[in-house]
């Protein structure tokens, strides 16, 4: 290989465009080293290093035939710094979802690129993108699109069960919050499925962090006989912050769900007994209801809550 083009592909990790090449050598050089079957050609003008190359003979597209990262820095180089990984790429790179080897690299451009498709390439043109913030931001060093707009846009491409799970916890994890994704959907008029995308981001702004608790939200702790729970209410008691499900605080009750898999073992008992004691020192009365009952019995769990509440409403006979 001439050693120009073999300094290029060093100080590129692999990957070299043919501009980058023309600058300092010959086109021969690139032919050449392609025929010698040490440079192969992702895209257009986008080579890699041969030996970067997973498999000698395959059907699969030569993007699809390296490595996830090299692909998107690849894909980045084709639009010459005109794009942003984006949808389910991008949420690869936020760490959400991996993307399996058949998906292939998403980008969004403004409109008016010229750049398209290409085998295992997406572009996706948009009306007013630019690669600046604050709609894109830098990701392991690629240019990505922010993430409340990214799982709005992923929602429809997203398998049906995995789509709220996904949401939940990028904002249990406090990479976004749901006001941020409302503002996103504001951004996106017309979208498939974008009803019920809504009523999760309603339910995720009223406080609900799990499935569990959208379930219970709809179908059991509210209407009459139900106050306006405070959710994730933060307290603190003895220098230890703990968060509640659901507070009600003028009857000082915390309604507490637990899920189908937690507390499956005696350390996560006792663990939840000191956070109940040690509540109980500043009067919150901590009530639990399991996944089991809570599916199996909506009406006897909203009764039961409700005879509480009305209980802890009353004044506090005086005792001879």
């Amino acid at each position: 290989m001439d050693p120009r083009l073999h300094l290029l592909l060093v100080r590129g990790d692999g990957l070299v465009t043919r501009r980058a090449v023309m600058r300092v050598a010959p086109a021969w050089t690139i032919q050449t080293a392609w025929r010698a079957g040490r440079l192969a050609r992702l895209l257009p003008g986008i080579y890699v290093d041969g030996e970067l190359i997973r498999g000698t003979t395959s059907d699969l597209p030569m993007l699809a035939r390296v490595e996830p990262e090299l692909a998107r820095r690849a894909a980045l180089a084709y639009t010459d710094g005109r794009a942003a990984l984006s949808c389910l790429t991008a949420l690869d790179v936020w760490g959400l979802r991996r993307q399996p080897p058949g998906e292939a690299v998403q980008l969004d451009l403004p409109i008016g690129s010229g750049l398209r498709d290409r085998p295992h390439l997406v572009v996706r043109h948009r009306s007013g993108f630019a690669v600046a913030p604050p709609q894109v931001v830098m990701r392991g060093g690629l240019p990505t699109t922010r993430l409340d707009r990214t799982l709005v846009d992923c929602w429809p491409l997203l398998p049906p069960a995995d789509r709220a799970s996904l949401l939940i916890r990028a904002v249990n994890d406090r990479l976004t919050t749901p006001q941020r994704l409302v503002a996103a959907l504001a951004e996106v008029p017309r979208m498939t499925e974008r009803e019920a995308l809504r009523l999760l981001l309603d339910r995720l702004a009223a406080g609900c962090r799990s499935p569990l608790e959208i379930w219970g939200h709809d179908h059991v702790f509210t209407g009459p006989g139900m106050p306006t729970f405070r959710r994730q209410a933060r307290v603190r008691v003895g220098g230890r912050t703990i968060y509640l499900d659901m507070f009600a605080e003028a009857e000082r009750v915390d309604i507490e769900l637990d899920g189908a898999t937690s507390h499956g073992n005696p350390a996560e008992r006792e663990i939840d007994l000191r956070r109940d004691a040690l509540l109980a020192t500043i009067g919150i009365l901590v009530v639990r209801f399991t996944h089991r009952r809570l599916i199996a019995d909506p009406v006897q769990v909203r009764q039961e809550a409700c005879a509480i509440l009305a209980v802890r409403r009353r004044p506090t006979p005086m005792i001879n």
